[in-house]
């Protein structure tokens, strides 16, 4: 993770565009400026970059079965819950699904797990508009490429 520069995710581990689905990982990083004030002593990640590592995963799985012609903006987060702490140094897998898409907007369903237990999900809804310049485009395509997004689901 690079908090500093809001890219939560580190890596695509599993992308299934006939299931929708999509699993990363993510390393909290042991040391952070976030942990200084979140919690002095009792270091945890705090729930509102739980949430946004869920919608970056969740984005990442509607640019690919939006062909990666349309990018996606979070627009609601609904039943957002925090079952547990996260603390620096764990290995987060998230794991989203599509629960609805069309018109414009999609919905997932979004889980974080460390070591198999889960700490938090979320109900997320996205709008998805054509890529707004050139230049954001290609920050994307250099993020796809550093995380590992399958290019090969890109249909041309």
């Amino acid at each position: 993770m690079q908090l500093e520069y809001f890219q939560l995710i580190d890596r695509i581990v599993e992308l299934d565009i006939d299931a929708k689905t999509i699993t990363v990982e993510a390393l909290v990083p042991k040391e952070s400026t976030i942990f200084e004030g979140h919690f002095p002593g009792h270091p945890i990640m705090p729930g509102v970059l739980l949430i946004e590592a869920m919608a970056q995963t969740s984005g990442w799985l509607l640019l690919a079965l939006l062909n990666f012609e349309r990018m996606p903006f979070l627009a609601a987060v609904k039943e957002a819950k925090m079952r547990g702490f996260v603390s620096p140094g764990e290995r987060l897998m998230i794991e989203a699904n599509i629960l609805h898409e069309g018109s414009g907007f999609a919905i997932t369903e979004a889980r974080i797990r460390v070591d198999g237990k889960l700490r938090s999900n979320a109900t997320i809804t996205f709008s998805h508009i054509p890529f707004p310049n050139p230049d954001m485009r290609g920050h994307m395509d250099a993020v796809a490429k550093r995380i590992g997004f399958p290019q090969q689901t890109i249909v041309p």
